[in-house]
């Protein structure tokens, strides 16, 4: 497409049963009733001045540019605050119209820089587009006297730059603060001639202020006051693209606005079902790791991880590798081999990743980091309901009149996310917070939680079966809904079992760390409260009993009845772009795509068939079990797309071992990451601006991904994968993602009615697409459950096997920040770094104390597993007993100390729950050092010429 900007209505839709006609400007205009004049003129495709409206904010009124006038009315209104009514005769072009608003623009333009010319935003301006509007040519009043005009710039936000010479006051990036974002960062200060925009408190940069540089400020301001730094840098972009973020699994979509191939800025498209046209300062800003100078983009080999690295053409790396894998296939057997699927490809990439590992490699060795953080979410979800995946669309919030999140961080992990729950917060709604950190949703602007529950790490299941004691004890269970929606039988046996003495909120009070009384104020919130939604994320899933806690919260969704309808359900934030995608798309050893077991013999029939050849009926190796053959000497050769193992996954030097002991490491991903130290062969990724296909967000949204430059390697991930294929032998010859995604709808019952024509015509899809829901399913369960009726399951509290006690007193819980995403590969090549250049250990005053610990020391953080050094902060966050860091940088190697204990049912590592002692250190432990050298040693991408 070309660079036009998306169209803007001036003030927001209204929903309406009811409609209003009218008259505007001699046009018959049929509305819903509440629309504002300017709204309605707007969609009946006229156009009235205006400064301070845009339609993602509340009206306002202020900059008087919008006057109607109306027959029978005296005056003249503000068409943005004025709502239409019947039979209204509206006249916006009028004589008296004209007259005001010149003399209104008048003002404005005596008090701003007439540096249009040179302005970076000349062309692309609505106060210069308005004063062309509205006619002015001559402005009477001169320039001498009082003025804004020398006013200096605030540069200190590495994205964006504050001009306020350039400022109108029109408040649209304080209300965008607001209502938009919810962080309530920016105010007007002072009155009349001295108002002006304020990041926080006096003195305050937006640097330093509580701006989380999400943009919204940015894309509503209508001058070049907030503009981004590329725009100056590189000019207007001149064309744009629609494609989807590849960040967090909120999955964002943005317009790619390019100028040739250089991409100026990423904005918001607001016509973006996920993100509503909101974004995050990571989707918004922070895209520069596409142009690293530490990207690699070109093949490299080499036979041994002590040589160097030699570039190679694709040609030779193709023949290499392929004649490397059937080698060693043809020496040690099919299951020698495997692979790595990644949550940040697309679905395309994914399943021709999965195809390759059965259908080339012979075996079901197949595994994903989607296991790694949300494998109990599918297994959960499928015992109870019948299908793998969250039950609702991010939208069913906004109907939802009690939230409980418990193990998961909405706005650092989810931001955009966590908007539009903070908005439905203030309107009313109230909170329960269940998670060991007082996260910022305890409380923050004009948002407390009615309840936080600062529980014990590791004893989710123990407080929601606690719960669920007082609901059925106290009579408040949903019995109508059970009843009809639920198998009677089994709730009365998991009832029973809830309500035994042993598991009320008194007698678990020692275990869990929750004060009874508020525990049970929380469960008849969430009984009583009316809809209730359960939000959760990895504080669920990355423990010894994630799978048991998925079920215990299905349970207490059916038990309560909030399941089924709008602002209710259970929904897992995934953490990654395309953990759902991943999920789907065949990445577990045992599951063929659509989660249909690998010993399923007429669902291996299908594949079998299409695929035409024979694929092994037994369920395969996960990734750790892949590393403890490999140390055994079975298994021998592994394919990485878009993962690094050694950083993302528990216990780091097991990770290592793995690694070394295999004859065949190959790394396919953007930079040499720290699992690429031990790869013998690199294949360079492409970036998501680089490539075609789809995500699937964590609402089951399915949403193209659009090329919008080349790749800088020359091929896109899925045609990587395919050329291995084919130098193998195997016979694939797909020529664009949308064949690939073809074959995914013939394979997969969820996926049938999804193609790249429909996502192009409809935007976005939510599986299940298929004869039953033709037009995808925004909410699942409506009217049965899939599995038939829901399933209560007895889910009993075993405490973990990593257990505290002298040597290791304090439990470590792990998490995510803002301005970083994941091992940070991606976010750490950005200005991002600006806010969080190192992970730092977060320890309670009282154990800080005990220890002599300040903030900013540097600290010894071991356990049983292993030991690294950090700085720490001393913090309220955390409660006494507890510490948390994030895992965003190699250099901490936070996963060194992590154990390799995990859930019952997935493997999902336990994270979370780390036994471990804190202690004095003068700095980075010897082993990090030696890793550091060593690993920057081995990331030299060419040798010195052999001899």
């Amino acid at each position: 497409m070309g660079y036009e900007r998306q169209v803007d209505f001036g003030t927001p839709a209204v929903q309406s049963d009811s409609a209003v006609s009218l008259t505007i400007d001699g046009r018959s205009v049929t509305v819903p009733a509440g629309t504002s004049i300017m709204r309605a003129a707007a969609e009946s495709g006229g156009s009235i001045p205006s400064l301070c409206a845009t339609d993602s904010v509340k009206a306002f009124g202020s900059c008087r540019m919008c006057l109607v006038q109306i027959e029978g009315r005296r005056g003249t209104p503000a068409s943005c605050t004025t709502p239409v009514e019947p039979g209204m005769v509206v006249h916006t072009q009028t004589a008296l119209l004209t007259r005001l608003r010149r003399g209104v623009m008048e003002l404005y333009i005596s008090d701003h820089p007439l540096d249009c010319l040179t302005c970076s935003a000349n062309n692309d301006c609505e106060l210069q587009d308005t004063a062309a509007e509205v006619g002015l040519r001559d402005v009477r009043y001169g320039y001498a006297g009082e003025n804004h005009l020398g006013l200096e710039t605030d540069a200190s936000n590495p994205y964006f730059d504050f001009d306020p010479s350039k400022c109108i006051a029109c408040s649209r990036c304080v209300r965008a603060c607001d209502e938009v974002q919810g962080t309530l960062a920016l105010t007007m200060d002072g009155r009349g001639f001295a108002s002006k925009i304020s990041a926080g408190q006096a003195g305050d940069d937006f640097l330093s202020s509580e701006c989380v540089s999400c943009g919204a400020c940015v894309q509503a301001c209508p001058t070049a006051t907030l503009q981004e730094k590329a725009v100056k840098e590189i000019g207007k972009p001149e064309r744009a693209v629609i494609t989807t973020c590849a960040y967090c699994g909120v999955g964002c979509t943005f317009r790619a606005e390019m100028r040739g191939e250089q991409l100026v800025r990423m904005v918001p498209w607001k016509d973006g079902k996920a993100n509503r046209g909101h974004s995050c300062v990571k989707g918004r800003f922070a895209w520069g790791y596409a142009n690293h100078q530490d990207r690699i983009t070109e093949p490299m080999i080499r036979d041994s991880i002590e040589e160097p690295w030699r570039v190679v053409s694709w040609a030779e790396a193709f023949a290499h590798t392929a004649a490397r894998l059937n080698a060693i296939k043809a020496q040690h057997g099919p299951r020698a081999l495997g692979g790595i699927t990644s949550s940040r490809c697309t679905n395309e990439e994914t399943f021709l990743v999965q195809k390759l590992v059965r259908a080339g490699f012979g075996s079901n060795n197949v595994d994903t980091c989607a296991r790694v953080c949300h494998s109990p979410t599918g297994y959960g979800l499928k015992t109870t309901f019948g299908t793998s995946a969250g039950t609702q669309d991010f939208d069913s919030v906004m109907d939802s009149d009690v939230i409980l999140v418990i193990g998961a961080n909405p706005t650092d992990a989810h931001p955009v996310f966590a908007s539009r729950m903070k908005r439905r917060l203030r309107q009313g709604a109230k909170l329960i917070v269940i998670d060991p950190r007082r996260i910022d949703l305890v409380r923050s602007p004009h948002i407390q939680a009615a309840h936080h529950l600062p529980l014990q790490p590791g004893t989710n299941v123990a407080v929601l079966t606690a719960m669920a004691h007082v609901i059925v004890t106290e009579g408040l269970a949903d019995e109508a809904f059970i009843r009809e929606r639920c198998d009677w039988d089994e709730y009365q046996d998991w009832a029973r079992f809830v309500s035994d003495e042993k598991h009320s909120p008194e007698v678990l009070e020692a275990v869990t760390r929750v004060p009874a009384a508020e525990l049970r104020a929380a469960a008849r919130l969430f009984a009583t409260g009316g809809n209730g939604a359960i939000y959760y994320g990895l504080g669920v899933t990355e423990h010894s009993q994630g799978s048991s806690t998925v079920m215990a919260i299905a349970n207490l969704a059916m038990v309560t009845g909030n399941i089924g309808r709008r602002g209710v359900g259970v929904n897992p934030l995934r953490g990654q772009n395309n953990v759902q995608g991943a999920c789907d798309m065949g990445s577990f050893p045992h599951e063929l795509s659509g989660y249909r077991h690998i010993s399923d013999v007429a669902t291996r029939g299908l594949f079998e068939q299409v695929w035409g050849v024979t694929l092994d009926p037994e369920p395969g190796l996960r990734i750790p079990n892949m590393l403890d053959a490999a140390l055994d000497g079975s298994f021998r050769a592994i394919y990485i797309q878009g993962e690094d193992i050694l950083q993302s996954d528990p216990n780091t030097h097991h990770v290592a071992a793995g690694l070394k002991a295999m004859e065949l490491v190959i790394v396919h991903d953007l930079f040499l990451n720290e699992t690429a130290n031990y790869a013998h062969v690199f294949l360079p990724g492409s970036t998501f601006l680089e490539k075609n296909g789809t995500f699937t967000n964590a609402e089951r949204r399915i949403q193209l991904v659009r090329k919008v430059m080349e790749p800088a390697n020359g091929l896109e991930d899925w045609e990587v994968t395919q050329e291995i294929a084919r130098a193998m032998g195997l016979e694939w010859n797909y020529a664009h993602p949308s064949e690939i995604m073809d074959e995914i709808a013939r394979l997969t019952p969820t996926f049938a009615g999804v193609s790249f024509g429909r996502l192009d015509r409809e935007g976005s899809l939510q599986w299940p697409v298929n004869d039953k829901a033709p037009d995808g399913s925004p909410i699942m369960h409506v009217d049965g459950f899939v599995r038939g009726k829901g399933k209560f399951v007895v889910t009993d509290y075993v405490p973990t096997d990593e257990k505290t006690g002298p040597r290791f007193p304090l439990l470590l819980t792990t998490g995510r920040i803002l301005s970083q995403y994941n091992v940070g590969a991606q976010t750490r090549r950005t200005a991002n770094t600006v806010w969080h250049d190192e992970d730092l250990l977060e320890i309670h005053p009282t154990d800080a104390e005990n220890r002599g610990i300040k903030s900013g020391d540097w600290v010894r953080l071991a356990s049983r597993t292993g030991e690294t050094t950090l700085r720490a902060e001393v913090t309220e966050r955390v409660a006494p007993g507890v510490v948390y860091t994030t895992f965003h940088h190699p250099a901490t190697q936070a996963n060194v100390v992590t154990t390799e204990f995990s859930d019952w049912a997935t493997n999902c590592p336990e994270y979370k729950v780390t036994a471990v002692q804190v202690s004095p250190s003068n700095g980075p432990t010897e082993w990090q050092e030696s890793y550091a050298s060593w690993s920057e040693k081995s990331r030299r991408i060419a040798a010195e010429p052999a001899e």
